[in-house]
């Protein structure tokens, strides 16, 4: 059944030392407002960890780019590989709010061989199931960061656990958005092997305090908790 992958949103280095102690197997390093941060400031944190580090490119808080735009993701994205990132976080919707393939395994094809996950985007779309299928083929897909709703999880969650009923879709959903305690069981019994943190592991979920290592660890053990629970059911 394989183990669960927690994705931690680190926002300085500073909070580095909480994800790495609290059992967090992946960083996730984007600006406060979501966008793609500084290069020096990916070289910092992938300077204070050995856990895998991804890094956002967004250079607008719209799903759309355009091509001058994606001469400079480009760019974005070598400076943060050569800093030591090993994986990149992107997604773009055409005009027609659908997922836009073209752009996306442009970018990827700019970048080969280097794995990234689809952002939020996809629950923008007029028609996520159709969406999930368009994700499907494209070239170097890890996963698909999503809460169901542009809401969040409170709004989508019933709708993405039937989502996830499909076994293609539970293999790379990676559930973020509002992840709360109570939903992690049900997307394990879906198969779901990837979680995304930010504000949860935060003290306040206030975005100015660093992640805290305690936080992290009751997350890493619900996480591991519901998975053995999940093995023993299937036994």
């Amino acid at each position: 059944m394989g183990d669960g992958l927690l994705e931690v949103t680190v926002l300085d280095p500073r909070d580095v030392a909480g994800a790495e102690e609290g059992g967090a197997d992946r960083l996730l390093v984007r600006s406060a407002d979501g966008l793609s941060p500084e290069p020096t400031l990916v070289s910092a944190v992938c300077h204070e960890t050995d856990l895998p580090v991804h890094v956002v490119l967004r250079l607008n808080d719209t799903w759309t780019t355009t091509g001058g735009e994606l001469t400079r993701l480009a760019g974005l994205g070598e400076d943060y590989l050569g800093s030591g990132a090993v994986g990149l976080s992107f997604g773009f919707l055409d005009g027609d709010l659908e997922v836009d393939t073209e752009v996306c395994a442009y970018l990827s094809g700019l970048l080969p061989g280097v794995p990234w996950i689809f952002g939020r985007a996809v629950d923008d779309t007029l028609d996520p199931r159709r969406s999930w299928r368009r994700l499907l083929d494209l070239p170097g897909l890890e996963g698909v960061r999503s809460a169901g709703s542009p809401r969040g999880l409170e709004v989508g969650f019933d709708d993405l656990i039937e989502t996830a009923a499909d076994p293609l879709v539970a293999r790379l959903l990676l559930p973020g958005g509002g992840l709360l305690a109570e939903h992690v069981p049900w997307f394990v019994r879906a198969d779901v092997r990837q979680f995304h943190l930010g504000r949860q592991v935060r003290p306040g979920g206030s975005l100015k305090a660093y992640v805290d290592a305690g936080h992290v660890r009751s997350w890493r053990l619900l996480v591991d908790d519901a998975l053995e629970r999940a093995v023993r059911s299937a036994g």
